[in-house]
C-alpha cells in the first residue's frame, strides 16, 4: 500500500512539475515578445537620438 502511494506522489510530483515547465515556456516566450517590441520601438530623445533600449 506505500509503495502505491509512494507511485502516485510521484506522478502527480512530476505531472504539477511539467505543467508549471509549460506555463513558464510561454510565460517566458510573452516575456522575451513584449522586450523585444519594447527594443524595436523604443523612443528618440530631445535632441533626436535614440536613448538607451534599458531603464536601469
Amino acid at each position: 500500500m506505500f509503495g502505491l502511494i509512494l507511485v502516485l506522489l510521484l506522478v502527480f510530483l512530476l505531472f504539477g512539475l511539467g505543467f508549471a515547465v509549460k506555463v513558464l515556456w510561454w510565460v517566458g516566450l510573452v516575456v522575451l515578445a513584449v522586450w523585444l517590441l519594447g527594443f524595436l520601438a523604443r523612443g528618440t530623445t530631445a535632441a533626436g537620438s535614440r536613448g538607451r533600449w534599458y531603464r536601469w
